[in-house]
């Protein structure tokens, strides 16, 4: 019998089959993710649940309208102030120490020169950016005073890139405005807005040309009002905002929301020279009646009282029966002033003044100079726990005391001096003021009542508040030692002062000639 043979198994078709089974879960897969995409993109997979995200809009068609609102109207501001917002370009010539040549230093070039030559005297062109705003149609243009303070050359840049040669109006450097003049007709204005209306939490927009960055627009809101004390011009009743100032928007404008001109942004308070989130503008209606006056006149005419004043301190409010601490403290009544005329006395608080209640020195000052001379004012006076309220006429601020700080008490001022002091009005420091800056009742020295604006002494860091204990190495105890070591001063000589600054002290120099 022959074998029998069995057909070997047959390995081809098993793989088909497996190969088959493949193809179709992968057909499957594809077709099952083609769903989901169908269905739903956003669906995602994590192998085990899928997770659809919100497909419902957060923000409501009211709400999204709303905001839409908002940002048309911030639009059309910009729209309507950017055109009348400029470019100011100052160019000033400063004299520089000549750098002596080191070949001096050789006798046998010295032969030539003799021992006193110390090189040829250069002058330098130095020039800087700043901002300002139109507010006439035949060209009268507001800005900053430290803008243009000592320019030889003004030139102006409106937002259509043309060019102007300004002429300086008037300044005046205690509220830090000054007006220029173009020669151009029918250009776009920034209308006024009033000032004292505007209230904390306000939105505002502040326009200029940071770093010389044309045509910029920040917005914020008002911080606060009526900010005084800060040391930066002699009379301050500052808008406070954090809406971004940086160097170069002096001078520019700072607006409400109905696109009104509330205020012209002068200062920021920052460490590093940026925006800080504090940034100082001034109140239009205080620049509106300056500038109205330099246009007129070319100068401002302020108000005197003819007394002299300080802080009131917690310590003297329960002294004087004052029920919160406030007001003005007369140390001094001027004779032959209005003052004197109405019968205002030393130790009298003065908590009122045409109408208006005085919360400190800088206020009553501002408002005693902005008052029309020959106006007669009420004035209430706190005297003996007892208040009164008195008549004056506010006389014409005389020449001789124009020049000095209207903030601090008249024992102080630059004393008429030209040199590198000249910028800084002084006091003795008392025991109420010691208290105030909070340094010890033992010391000695004179204290800053204020800063010119742009001046040399600003620059170098000098702050109101800053107690003068030295001047080129020379113990200052108090006015006397300060004004007799002035005085001995040169015009081009530079100074060295030690300065005590909230108990620690510094060294600061003064150089008129840098």
């Amino acid at each position: 019998m022959e074998p029998t043979i069995e057909p070997k198994p047959d390995r081809q078709q098993p793989r088909r089959g497996r190969s088959r089974k493949r193809l179709f879960g992968a057909i499957a897969t594809v077709v099952a993710v083609a769903i989901v995409l169908w269905a739903g993109r956003d669906v995602i997979i994590d192998g085990s649940q899928a997770y659809e995200p919100q497909q419902q809009p957060l923000v409501t068609a009211s709400q999204v309208a709303s905001l839409k609102a908002q940002n048309d109207a911030y639009r059309a501001i910009a729209k309507a102030i950017l055109p009348a917002i400029v470019n100011i370009s100052t160019t000033k010539v400063v004299n520089v120490n000549p750098q002596q040549s080191p070949f001096l230093n050789d006798p046998f070039f010295r032969q030539f020169f003799g021992p006193g030559f110390q090189g040829v005297p250069r002058k330098r062109r130095e020039n800087a950016l700043g901002s300002g705003v139109i507010i006439s149609p035949n060209g009268y243009i507001v800005t900053n005073n430290h803008v243009i303070e000592k320019a030889s050359e003004i030139r102006v840049q409106l937002g259509n890139k043309k060019e102007y040669k300004g002429k300086l109006i008037g300044t005046d450097p205690k509220t830090d405005v000054a007006v220029i003049k173009i020669d151009a007709t029918g250009l776009p204005v920034v209308p006024w807005g009033d000032s004292t209306t505007l209230q904390v939490g306000e939105i505002v927009m502040a326009f200029g040309n940071p770093f010389g960055l044309n045509q910029t627009v920040t917005n914020g809101i008002v911080s606060a009002v009526g900010r005084s004390g800060v040391g930066i011009e002699s009379y301050e009743d500052f808008i406070q905002t954090d809406a971004a100032i940086n160097p170069g928007n002096s001078g520019g404008a700072l607006v409400n929301i109905k696109g009104q001109l509330i205020g012209i942004n002068t200062a920021i308070v920052s460490p590093s020279g940026g925006f800080n989130g504090i940034g100082f503008a001034i109140p239009s209606n205080l620049v509106r009646k300056v500038a109205e006056s330099l246009i007129k006149t070319g100068k401002v005419e302020r108000g005197w009282l003819g007394v002299s004043i300080q802080e009131v301190t917690p310590a003297l409010a329960q002294e004087f029966g004052l029920k919160e601490v406030r007001g003005a403290l007369v140390t001094d009544v001027s004779s032959d002033s209005p003052a004197a005329k109405a019968g205002i006395k030393r130790g009298d608080v003065i908590l009122e003044f045409d109408g208006t209640p005085i919360e400190n020195n800088s206020q009553l000052a501002l408002r005693v100079g902005l008052t029309p001379v020959g106006k007669t004012v009420k004035v209430k006076v706190l005297r003996g726990k007892q208040e009164k309220t008195l008549s004056v006429k506010i006389a014409e601020q005389p020449a001789s005391l124009a020049e000095a700080n209207s903030q601090s008490s008249q024992e102080s001022g630059n004393g008429g001096l030209t040199n590198a002091l000249g910028d800084l009005a002084v006091q003795n420091l008392t025991p109420d003021i010691a208290q105030q800056l909070k340094v010890s009742p033992q010391t000695r020295g004179v204290v800053i009542a204020g800063v010119r604006s742009g001046s040399v002494a600003q620059s170098a860091g000098l702050q109101r508040g800053d107690i003068i204990q030295e001047i080129d190495r020379q113990p200052v105890a108090n006015l006397a030692d300060y004004k007799r070591i002035a005085r001995g001063i040169g015009k081009d000589d530079s100074v060295l002062l030690l300065i005590n600054r909230q108990g620690g002290t510094l060294y600061i120099a003064l150089n008129p000639n840098r």
